[in-house]
């Protein structure tokens, strides 16, 4: 989605070309991942100040991914009392399970990269397995010409 400014996030700009061009594409996709780090029990501020943003229905039909991270095992259930919530009220059609991992077992290389441990690298696989299923399922069936009729043999 590229960097969005923080004076446009923090200053409510919603004409920002960043913002409308994120709101662009929140309209244009079928899934979406949103991933957050869990400060407070909550998602972060970054997070909240965009989706305060988008227009109320942004997610209206999405197949959406909520993945995490948080300094213990104790901020899990930020994905379902913190983030599920506000997905829902944006209209999500279908939020498929999150995943968690602690921020120790997420490594971010000096180009951006980020490197899970491999303790920890199992679960986005399933994950993103799920993800993907459930964007499948939910896509309507390609509209092209209709085939031929078989011959008759009569």
């Amino acid at each position: 989605m590229g960097t969005l400014l923080a004076e446009a996030l923090l200053g409510a700009d919603f004409a920002h070309p960043a913002i409308v061009r994120a709101a662009a594409l929140f309209e244009r996709t079928d899934g979406i991942v949103i991933g957050t780090p869990v400060c407070k029990a909550a998602c972060s501020g970054l997070l909240k100040a965009l989706l305060d943003l988008l227009p109320q229905y942004a997610l209206t039909g999405k197949t959406v991914l909520p993945p995490a991270t948080g300094g213990s095992t104790a901020h899990v259930p930020a994905i379902d009392h913190a983030l599920r919530p506000v997905l829902t009220s944006m209209g999500a059609a279908h939020i498929v399970p999150g995943w968690f991992t602690v921020d120790k077992d997420v490594t971010l290389g000096a180009d951006g990269t980020a490197t899970v441990a491999p303790a920890a690298a199992e679960a986005p696989a399933g994950v993103t397995d799920t993800f993907s299923a459930a964007l499948h399922a939910r896509r309507p069936p390609r509209r092209g010409r209709p085939a031929a009729a078989p011959a008759s043999t009569a």
